[in-house]
């Protein structure tokens, strides 16, 4: 009786080598990263971690279908090296030589991500599933509304358009009064005054325009020389 019991291990052990090596079909690599992601507060990786990754693993194939009935026997792990990596099968628990289809594992295992990089306080990046695209970030809703940002954009242009709008009317009311004073200036440098001096009409000396008046001038002459 007892060599058959340990017949009948071996046979198994042996079926489960087969199950379980690398690039085995519906086969997964994991690599964990835990010094990376914890430095002085990493976790020793043994049997104890191990067991709690079947056991996650088989948590994440009941989720995913309620009909599941894996055991942790069900997930085998296999060419587990020291820089934490290895390649784990799940097989069917119905019939214990075959593996679970790679397709319903993977779907498992992204339906309780989250979960499982709980259970090692890991991430996508520090526990990857080389096989298995990581799980996508929920959206990150902004902290103030959308309608209230359109808003204020909305207001911020209006309240630029309005001050240019102001300043280059100032602009403008400036330069106007500034060339109707440049006008009024030069009409009054132009404007001659008419005077009466010995009962003979003359205009004025243009001091700024430094120019005599020729009729003043000459009967100025006639007055002097009598």
């Amino acid at each position: 009786m007892l060599q058959v019991l340990l017949i009948a291990f071996s046979v198994v052990a042996v079926a489960h080598a087969e199950l379980c090596k690398p690039d085995a079909q519906n086969a997964f690599k994991v690599r964990l990263s835990i010094k990376t992601a914890l430095g002085d507060n990493a976790y020793a990786w043994d049997a104890n971690e191990e067991y709690l990754f079947k056991a996650m693993v088989a948590f994440a194939m009941r989720r995913y279908s309620s009909k599941n009935t894996t055991q942790i026997s069900n997930v085998l792990l296999c060419n587990v090296t020291d820089r934490v990596s290895f390649w784990f099968v799940v097989t069917d628990s119905t019939k214990n030589v075959t593996t679970v289809p790679g397709s319903e594992v993977e779907a498992a295992i992204r339906m309780n991500r989250n979960r499982i990089n709980s259970a090692f306080l890991l991430n996508d990046k520090t526990l990857q599933f080389l096989k298995i695209s990581s799980t996508l970030s929920p959206p990150v809703e902004p902290s103030i509304p959308v309608w209230l940002i359109v808003f204020g954009v909305v207001l911020c242009v209006t309240v630029a358009g309005i001050v240019f709008l102001l300043v280059s009317g100032i602009q403008r009311r400036k330069k106007k009064n500034k060339e109707s004073s440049e006008t009024e200036n030069l009409e009054e440098k132009c404007e001659v005054t008419v005077t009466i001096e010995n009962g003979i009409p003359c205009e004025t000396l243009d001091l700024k325009a430094g120019h005599i008046n020729g009729v003043c001038a000459a009967d100025d002459e006639r007055f002097t020389s009598l």
